[in-house]
């Protein structure tokens, strides 16, 4: 295990409305503002996104992503952390995803669209140099410290 200590720096409390893009806002809301580190709180409805919900196989490098849709209205609640790769904000948000009775977790992952309101605060982290580097043998830009 390696780690860093920060700090708490700015706190961002924004809501993104019917219709809007919500990865892409946030990645936007980071690039705007140069939060370099940070952590994603999500609560509210969505009625579009794609999210892998765990790989085909275990144990297989690199991992094949199963892909689930959303389609319809959904009440999300999700947690993810902001990390630059090179010159660009990267988002990695885990969520469940509740209709009536079915609930779905995954990482949220593209076409991201937000139902009647989504709640998003975002926590700056001041004071660590993690970033995300592209590891070859998974294809994904994983956190290095």
């Amino acid at each position: 295990m390696k780690y860093q200590i920060g700090k708490t720096g700015r706190v961002v409390v924004a809501c993104f409305d019917d219709g809007e893009d919500v990865l892409g806002g946030i990645v936007k809301l980071a690039k705007d503002e140069d939060i370099r580190a940070g952590v994603v709180y999500l609560v509210g409805g969505m009625k579009g996104g794609k999210f892998v919900v765990g790989p085909e196989e275990e144990d297989t490098m690199p991992p094949k992503p199963v892909w689930r849709e959303m389609t319809r209205s959904h009440e999300v609640l999700g947690f993810g952390t902001i990390f630059w790769e090179g010159e660009e904000p990267r988002v990695h948000l885990h969520g469940a995803f509740g209709k009536r009775d079915e609930v779905r977790v995954g990482c949220l992952r593209k076409d991201s669209e937000a139902f009647l309101i989504i709640e998003a605060v975002i926590m700056e982290i001041e004071g660590v140099d993690a970033k995300r580097v592209l590891d070859p043998s998974v294809g994904l830009p994983l956190l290095k410290l």
